[in-house]
């Protein structure tokens, strides 16, 4: 199994995330080629939580152009995870 730190790659902090933290669910860009178990399994290690569950979302890469020379924009993974009530991840808090 890859390490967690392989698989969650950084956290998403934008406005919509940062606003589901107040429910128990937290956003984070994930390695596109791992799957749910192993999410849950790197969240539960990296921040000492219990994870219910755990929603995936795949962004296409956009077709970008610059000039005549058009490039697409790499394929990455969101993870959606929820935390049992009461738990809580404390480097979303403050931010």
């Amino acid at each position: 199994m890859k390490e967690f730190y392989q698989i969650i790659q950084k956290p998403v902090v934008t406005e919509k995330a940062t606003e589901r933290s107040s429910i128990g669910q937290y956003v984070f860009w994930v390695d596109p080629k791992s799957n749910k178990k192993q999410i849950k399994e790197a969240v539960e290690e990296a921040f000492s939580v219990k994870v219910t569950s755990v929603n995936t979302n795949r962004l296409f890469g956009k077709i970008k152009r610059m000039g005549r020379h058009a490039g697409r924009r790499a394929l990455r993974k969101k993870a959606y995870v929820t935390l049992k009530e009461g738990d809580s991840i404390k480097i979303f808090e403050g931010v």
